[in-house]
């Protein structure tokens, strides 16, 4: 007899995702529904077409996200300066609560009782994805092959493969590839030779950046525009949100920035190494805090410092959708609507210089930082704040 149980699995078309759309049809009787976030990832999407297809998939969903994905969760990151243990710009925790949302949409509108997603047992996505579908869809049910079936590492993942003639793609050497998670933001790569932190990460697996060493020898001007915290757009030009961080990818790419290696720890308390390529949020982190630094008051600004880590420790754990990061993010945004004006960039291998700041806002006063006499500034109360501040130190 033929189910009619469904579940929808988040599919990438590569080979995890491949094995466990296998997986899942051999272990549930159900009916698998193949979705696919498009959030500017490097996509084929008639790949992922053929290979669920050829796994017998009869429903295969590829959904354009990009617009929304910048918009409503890189932007308002962007706003937070967001940065994990003082170097992540979080892009992959910011795409996971998106897909989520999204998948658990396309399960309400199949009347699907399950999703599913190839996290594995290890790392954080797992979390995040799960946490989004629990907001979104209380009653569905989760499965994460990873923690439940019986393969236990990449050597038994290509064995079922070979098993089931699922294609397993090969690195620039032959050898089966790096762990890669890409979106509009950024590109992350871990594994193979990158587990042990004494070995130096090899040229071969930067995609999207240039290193700085072959980067242009003359630099790369840009003026970015602000209108309410968010960049609208370059050089004078409006953008979408989508063609304006590919722009900023493409010009911070060739000029050799965004890179970053690091090891982190991660939500359920492992420590990782990681590559990241993150060009254009870098661009944008940097020049957005430069904008506030003319158009916010102080107390504003420290306020927003002083609560960033929490902000993207929710962020990287998973809570994008909790109450603490909503009334968090109610702080970072309590005065956008003065960030307007525009900031010009110098970019010159791997190095980003602000070179001016132009707005019409007055938290910026020329006459009172002027070392020039003047009458707007009473230095007389100078002594008394100082006085004031010596009580303190008691």
């Amino acid at each position: 007899m033929k189910s009619n149980k469904r579940i929808v699995l988040a599919y990438s078309g590569g080979l995890d995702t491949s094995i466990i759309l296998k997986w899942l049809q051999e272990n549930y009787n159900a009916e698998v529904i193949c979705y696919t976030a498009d959030i500017g990832q490097e996509i084929d999407k008639k790949k992922i077409i053929k290979n669920a297809k050829k796994l017998g998939v009869k429903k295969i969903i590829i959904k354009d996200l990009k617009n929304i994905f910048v918009k409503d969760y890189v932007y308002p990151m962007i706003r937070g300066h967001a940065i994990y243990e003082g170097i992540y710009l979080l892009g992959t925790s910011i795409a996971r609560p998106l897909i989520a949302k999204d998948q658990i949409r396309v399960a309400k509108k199949f009347k699907a009782y399950a999703v599913s997603h190839g996290s594995t047992g290890k790392g954080n996505d797992q979390v995040r994805f799960e946490l989004g579908y629990h907001y979104f869809g209380s009653k569905i049910k989760i499965i994460a092959p990873w923690r439940i079936w019986k393969l236990k590492s990449r050597t038994d993942l290509i064995r079922y493969a070979n098993k089931h003639g699922i294609p397993i793609p090969k690195d620039k050497k032959g050898a089966p590839p790096f762990s890669v998670d890409d979106n509009l933001f950024h590109t992350s790569t871990e594994g193979k030779v990158l587990e042990n932190p004494e070995n130096s990460a090899p040229e071969s697996i930067f995609q999207r950046t240039t290193s700085p060493e072959k980067a242009p020898n003359k630099p790369t001007f840009l003026t970015i525009n602000f209108k309410k915290g968010d960049p609208i757009g370059v050089n004078g030009k409006n953008m979408s949100p989508t063609k304006l961080l590919e722009k900023l990818n493409m010009l911070a790419g060739k000029n050799g920035i965004g890179r970053v290696d690091l090891v982190e720890n991660r939500f359920l308390g492992i420590k990782s190494r990681g590559v990241y390529e993150t060009p254009g949020g870098t661009i944008l982190i940097n020049a957005h805090r430069a904008i506030e630094s003319v158009t916010l008051d102080k107390q504003t600004m420290h306020k927003k410092d002083a609560i960033m880590p929490r902000y993207a420790e929710l962020i990287y754990n998973g809570y994008w959708y909790s109450k603490e990061r909503f009334k968090l993010q109610k702080i970072v945004d309590l005065k956008r609507n003065k960030v307007n004006g525009s900031v010009k960039l110098k970019l010159y291998k791997g190095n980003i210089t602000i070179q001016s700041r132009i707005t019409n806002s007055n938290a910026y006063s020329m006459k009172k930082v002027s070392f020039e006499e003047n009458k707007t500034f009473i230095k007389s109360n100078v002594e008394r704040f100082i006085n004031f501040h010596k009580k303190k130190l008691k």
